[in-house]
């Protein structure tokens, strides 16, 4: 996706100034970004975290029509520079900021979104990377070389600010907000959602740590429905377009069909979400291919991705109400919170309709027929594996989030692409073994031993 940015904190000294003043500034090109164009900096961001192949890859979704090789997990290595650099270091900034604007919304209401924007920033980096700079990240010239914090110690903290965040919320908007246009109850019901999901993360890491939380966040407040949606919507232009548009459309790329797995998952039920998902074959009907298939690959037989996901102004669904609601009813099937499975099997069957709702422009044709099917109704002997499938299957298009969930819960049950196992994590950018070595190689020792820096070695919570 093309993006036009903020550029903030960049003074020009172009000349001395005199009587008449500094000549040189242009009063219409201002060289310092005021606190709230700086988080909106920072969600422009925002797509870069879902809008990935690798993460298609990594959780299955998509299959490679004409040249298999990240599917393939060929590549170990990724860089997360860009967003320390760019949204985490915006969002620092408005933080540590003495002169926050009142004039731009309540100032605590400015910190709490700068808060809860950096917590989820960071909540996803270290569930694609393991330990990661954290405490003494984003200084600058003060600290080059930061320390890799432990994962268990960087929830630890996200917690903290998420709690922090929530707490210090008072009334009134913010401005320059392009999410939620500065409404504080969505933004309070959504930093609790985060936190809520980052708890169920730690299931089997920390049961006792994991429930305590998702309960503090459920009390607190969490979303409530579709309109609280952390949608990151582009716009029908190329500055802002879909990453997705630009590859298949504007480049004519027909290089992505949905997985084999996924249309299993979904044609036999007759799931309304699948003519959203992807586009008929040739013959007019859904066809997945094999993940990771090397032969009888082809752009016309398979269901290549569908035209709403494609679309120049798609909207990116990164936080949701059946995220929500899925987690939920794992909770009350784990007995984190009451109903037992009666409630689980109400919260499931909510979770389905609300994703339903969510990608089909609120239209629930279909589900009815889809939940009658064999296998879908709630049942207690099966409930992790259909929980923890159907969210897969919701979670369409943000792959790294789908691929952690897999990692925690194993459900559904992936393939081996030519024998190879699905990564557990990604490689540090190789830049840190010469910008930041002993910190990098204490981080590598510490949480891999002699497996080294690789796809293999498991994060903290993956048990």
């Amino acid at each position: 996706m093309k993006r036009m940015y903020v550029l903030a904190g960049i003074t020009f000294i172009l000349g001395a100034c005199n009587k008449f003043g500094d000549i040189n500034v242009n009063p219409n090109l201002p060289s310092q970004a005021s606190n709230t164009q700086l988080i909106a900096n920072a969600e422009l961001y925002l797509p870069v975290l879902a809008e990935s192949p690798q993460g298609e890859y990594n959780a299955q979704y998509l299959s490679e029509t004409q040249y298999p090789n990240l599917s393939l997990y060929n590549q170990v290595s990724a860089n997360f520079y860009g967003i320390y650099q760019g949204p985490l270091m915006n969002l620092e900034t408005v933080i540590k900021s003495k002169q926050l604007d009142a004039k731009e919304g309540p100032i605590a209401n400015q910190l709490a979104v700068a808060k809860i924007l950096k917590a989820y920033y960071f909540w996803h980096i270290t569930d694609r990377w393991g330990d990661v700079p954290y405490s003494e990240s984003l200084k600058g010239s003060e600290k080059f070389t930061p320390v890799y914090d432990s994962q268990e110690s960087i929830y630890n903290s996200l917690f903290a600010l998420l709690d922090e965040a929530d707490k210090s919320i008072v009334d009134g908007k913010i401005s320059n907000d392009i999410l939620f246009n500065g409404d504080m109850t969505h933004w309070k019901k959504l930093g609790n959602t985060i936190r809520l999901l980052m708890a169920l993360r730690l299931s089997q890491a920390n049961a006792t740590k994991a429930r305590e939380e998702f309960n503090k966040a459920l009390a607190a407040g969490v979303m409530t429905s579709n309109a609280g949606n952390l949608v990151f919507r582009h716009l029908p232009e190329a500055a802002n377009e879909s990453y997705w548009y630009d590859q298949v459309t504007d480049q004519n790329r027909k290089w992505w069909a949905l997985s084999q797995l996924l249309v299993s998952k979904m044609k036999p039920v007759g799931d309304p979400r699948l003519r959203v998902y992807g586009d008929p074959n040739v013959d007019g009907q859904y066809e997945g291919l094999e993940f990771g298939a090397l032969d009888g690959l082809s752009t016309t037989a398979f269901s290549l991705l569908g035209a709403e996901i494609r679309k120049q102004d798609a909207s990116v669904y990164l936080v949701t109400y059946a995220q929500a609601l899925f987690a939920q009813a794992e909770a009350a099937k784990l007995g984190w919170i009451g109903g037992s499975d009666a409630a689980a099997a109400n919260y499931y069957n909510q979770a389905i309709e609300q994703s339903i709702r969510q990608w089909n422009k609120n239209d629930t044709a279909g589900y009815a027929a889809m939940m009658a099917s064999p296998g879908m109704a709630y049942n207690a002997a099966t409930a992790y594996a259909q929980i923890g499938t159907q969210r897969w299957v919701h979670l369409f298009m943000h792959g790294y989030e789908a691929w952690a969930e897999w990692r925690r819960t194993g459900f559904p049950a992936f393939t081996k692409p030519q024998g190879k196992d699905v990564p557990n994590r990604q490689g540090y950018p190789p830049d840190e073994v010469f910008n930041n070595a002993t910190n990098y190689t204490d981080a590598v020792s510490r949480q891999f031993g002699g497996a080294g820096d690789g796809l293999y070695g498991k994060v903290w919570w993956d048990k």
